[in-house]
């Protein structure tokens, strides 16, 4: 009896050691929140401005809306909360998105996977997921964005150079050299593709564009334009000016680096004064 009365005494010591030391009273009164201790870190009281979706009614949470109203009707904070799934521990998806959001937002351009892990909660796998996406939207969808240096051109198109197939490429402008399509013309065979004026600039046409520009990779890696580029050039710009569209440049691209016809000055003006239309900004 002695010595189940030594360890019961034992017991009800670590019991009372346990009590005292290491659960504190805001978790016995389920009051204690791992997010609002995070935010008060942070200096931000108010965790209503950063509910998790599953405190919202079902109708009303992102995803939902989405279905409902279309992606439109979501805010970037949201759409960013859809692509990430879930947050951490500590983190909900909400808060998550909304740092990187800011963090996208602050970037010059898009984020490698190695920096936006270094966002907490932010692991390899969702990093790779938001790389992907950015990139996918970028190569797509990058109607808008303005063109004032061959290098913009570049940075739409240079997914393309890696390809062993040549790839000629029309890109249409508006008057304010913001792109409104890109498309692929043509793809030749190995080192040889065939441009015709009438396919590379009907679709500008329907598209109401001002300007157009072009561009096709060097599966070789040269980019010094041959006679063939040359000649195809000046056919491309005399036939566009009578169309009415300006003929802003040629670039011969790879993943690193770029030739601009234009820069280059290998684009001959009829009018020996160069218009600021066709000038890059």
């Amino acid at each position: 009896m002695e010595f189940i009365g030594f360890f019961f005494n034992i017991f009800h010591g670590l019991t009372r050691f346990i009590e005292a030391f290491f659960i504190p009273m805001p978790y016995m009164g389920m009051e204690y929140c791992y997010e609002k201790a995070l935010l008060r870190l942070a200096g931000d009281e108010d965790i209503e401005t950063c509910p998790s979706p599953l405190s919202q009614l079902k109708e009303d949470r992102p995803r939902e809306r989405l279905i409902r109203l279309g992606p439109q009707s979501l805010s970037d904070e949201e759409l960013l909360s859809i692509i990430l799934v879930s947050g951490i521990h500590g983190k909900n998806v909400t808060l998550l998105a909304r740092e990187l959001l800011s963090k996208l937002e602050a970037e010059k351009k898009l984020p490698t996977v190695s920096e936006l892990c270094g966002l907490s909660g932010l692991g390899v796998s969702k990093a790779c997921t938001v790389s992907a996406m950015l990139e996918f939207g970028r190569r797509k969808w990058a109607s808008g964005q303005r063109i004032r240096h061959p290098e913009d051109i570049h940075d739409i198109i240079r997914h393309h150079a890696d390809r062993r197939q040549e790839k000629f490429i029309s890109i249409s402008l508006n008057g304010a050299h913001e792109v409104l399509a890109v498309r692929i013309v043509t793809i030749g065979l190995v080192n040889r593709t065939i441009i015709h004026p009438r396919e590379v600039l009907a679709d500008p046409i329907q598209d109401r564009a001002s300007s157009i520009a072009v561009a096709h990779n060097h599966p070789s890696g040269n980019l010094q334009p041959s006679m063939e580029d040359r000649k195809i050039t000046q056919r491309l710009k005399d036939a566009a000016e009578i169309l009415g569209l300006n003929f802003l440049d040629h670039l011969i691209f790879s993943d690193t680096d770029l030739f601009s016809f234009r820069r280059e000055g290998l684009i001959i003006e009829r009018e020996k004064k160069q218009t600021d239309e066709n000038r890059w900004i």
